[in-house]
């Protein structure tokens, strides 16, 4: 009999010490999966021991991690360890426990508590805001050698030139920001980074300073506009609070023919399994130069890790029964790690639609997965960069979006703490990790990509496929619609030669060949939609360690271990990718509800 019991232990909350809010009060819903393969169990005595034996753990390992954070007893919970112990107690029985789901969260009364110290420190925390478009006029942008105002950037070279004279001018930097990392302390934002007011007007009315007419710019869709009248260029280049006007922004630098020949060439090797409505339809004098927004951020953190590593001494085979099994030894060692870092340039999507990666509707994750950027190359906002191009615009502010940044960050350092633990081969368990922020600086941008768009129609369901190109260093992903028959009936024969393999063939494992079909399916779709593509953020992101401190000490060795990797080993866990879509959900419910006022 298969079944789930929940319960929760509100009416016995557990005592916390959190490093960031003192005491507090942690209570646990949990659902459990199990079956029961002796009808005459007593289901009601195993409900209570089972209750009994989960919360005894709970509490038992919470109070293990007294003086740590919330976060880090949540995102640290060793299921495995607690699926474990459950089936090692009832499998005897003839239970069988399947999954246990927790939810960790704080009772009433300490909530309140955490968010009158959270106001508190937001009221202490004074934020430093640089102003970035000093010297920026709205109006006519003119060219200082003929006073021409139709200027437009030259792919080639990055800079603006007048398309009269044709004359480039110098970029502009920003001033004012924080240069060198490692001397940030509390929060630095650019002006054009701050909260968005949900009432800012879009439109905005001013004269043309050539012939007097009265010119409309509608910014929610473009920063410029020409007079209807002497056809002169007027631009939007102060900041506006409606997201639309950044500090930076990231030049064109790439062709729209190179883009046009990267595309082609990208879907050029996928055409053998592309549906035939698309490969008919396919052209890339549609593709679009479009700035999407993103908040570019700089942190100066100290991090903290305890925990334990293996290393592996031996590999050897044994007989057991009639078949052959690895087996492995290996050195456990208690490990600590302390350092400095700084993150320079964490890259996130502002636009709340880009950040939904996982969205059925449209292939997002395609242009996230073309990051980075050389965003060192930034200059001051200028208008007349987005000439013949499109842009979106940051609905998202930054406190929105701090929380997967902090994760993310934090992966980044855990990351860069694998490059000292190379030894331990079959990996490192973490049981506490310690992430301080010292500083963090933000700026908002725009950034430039060269972008394809096909919509897939299947009866009542669309999706959106992206081919994108990074339109400073040319990297390419996508996205192609699959013509599913003809990639099932070669995977059937695949898999029909994958069987007569298996009966000709004498091989120790020749029941592989049975997937051989199924394998081929997977590794054509994956490489045709590339649904996992993403931005390699842990890895891509300009890192800086220093004052290391290492602990590596000798405890145990370990002999016939049947796994190949560590258990719970978690240092190449990534919380920052995975945490993403609930972040997203709470900033499309704040979206939703300014919209609505």
């Amino acid at each position: 009999m298969n079944d789930e019991f929940k319960f929760n232990t509100y009416d016995s909350p557990i005592q916390f010490e959190d490093k960031n809010f003192g005491k507090v009060e942690i209570i646990a819903d949990f659902s459990c999966k199990y079956v029961l393969s002796d009808p005459n169990t007593d289901v009601e005595l195993f409900k209570k021991d089972l209750t009994d034996t989960i919360t005894s753990y709970t509490k038992k390992t919470i109070d293990s991690k007294q003086g740590q954070s919330f976060e880090e007893v949540n995102l640290n919970w060793n299921k495995k360890e607690l699926l474990n112990l459950l089936n090692s107690k009832y499998q005897m029985n003839g239970i069988v426990i399947q999954e246990v789901v927790h939810n960790f969260s704080f009772t009433e009364e300490s909530n309140k508590k955490i968010k009158d110290i959270i106001d508190e420190k937001k009221d202490d925390q004074k934020v430093q805001i640089v102003q970035t478009d000093i010297g920026s006029k709205d109006g006519q942008n003119k060219c200082p050698k003929c006073g021409a105002t139709d200027i437009s950037t030259n792919v080639k070279t990055g800079k603006l030139r007048c398309n009269f004279c044709r004359a480039e001018f110098e970029p502009e930097l920003i001033e004012g920001m924080v240069t060198d990392i490692s001397k940030l302390n509390g929060q630095v934002m650019g002006s054009g980074a701050q909260d968005i007011v949900a009432d800012a007007k879009d439109v905005i009315t001013f004269k043309c300073s050539s012939c007097g007419a009265e010119v409309v710019v509608d910014t929610a869709s473009a920063p410029q506009a020409r007079c209807h009248w002497c056809r002169q260029t007027l631009s939007i280049n102060q900041q506006i609070p409606n997201g639309s006007i950044p500090d930076v922004v990231l030049p064109f630098n790439v062709t729209r023919e190179t883009a046009q020949a990267e595309i082609e060439k990208f879907v050029g090797k996928r055409k053998f399994f592309a549906h035939p409505k698309f490969r008919e339809e396919f052209n890339t004098n549609n593709i679009m130069g479009v700035y999407f927004p993103y908040l570019l951020i700089d942190v100066n953190a100290h991090a903290k890790l305890i925990g334990e590593g293996e290393e592996q001494t031996r590999s050897y085979i044994e007989e057991v029964g009639d078949r052959k099994e690895m087996y492995y030894d290996a050195d456990l060692y208690h490990i600590e790690r302390e350092f400095d870092i700084t993150i320079n340039g964490l890259s996130i999507e502002s636009n709340s639609e880009r950040l939904n990666t996982s969205s059925s509707k449209q292939t997002n994750n395609i242009i996230n997965a073309i990051m980075p950027f050389d965003i060192e190359n930034c200059v001051k906002y200028n208008s007349n960069y987005l000439k013949g191009y499109t842009s979106e615009r940051r609905d998202t502010n930054i406190d929105q979006l701090r929380p997967l940044v902090n994760l993310q960050s934090k992966d980044i350092a855990r990351f860069a703490a694998n490059d000292t633990l190379e030894q331990y081969d079959r990996g490192v368990m973490w049981s506490s990790e310690n992430f301080d922020i010292k500083g963090q600086q933000w700026k908002s941008a725009y950034l430039p990509v060269w972008l394809y768009s096909y919509q897939e129609v299947k009866g009542d369901k669309k999706l959106l496929h992206y081919v994108a190109v990074n339109a400073r260093t040319k990297e390419t992903m996508g996205s192609v619609p699959i013509h599913m028959p003809k990639l099932l009936a070669i995977s059937f024969l695949i898999e029909i030669l994958g069987v007569l393999a298996m009966i000709f063939v004498d091989f120790d494992y020749k029941w592989a060949f049975l997937l051989a079909g199924l394998i081929y399916f997977l590794i054509m779709y994956a490489r045709y939609r590339n649904s996992g593509a993403r931005h390699t953020y842990e890895k891509d992101t300009k890192t800086n360690m220093s004052n290391l401190r290492k602990v590596d000490r000798f405890l145990q060795s370990k002999k016939g271990l049947s796994n190949r990797m560590m258990d719970g080993a978690n240092n190449r866990n990534l919380y920052g990718q995975t945490s993403s879509s609930k972040i997203l959900k709470n900033i499309n419910d704040i979206i939703n509800k300014e919209g609505g006022k």
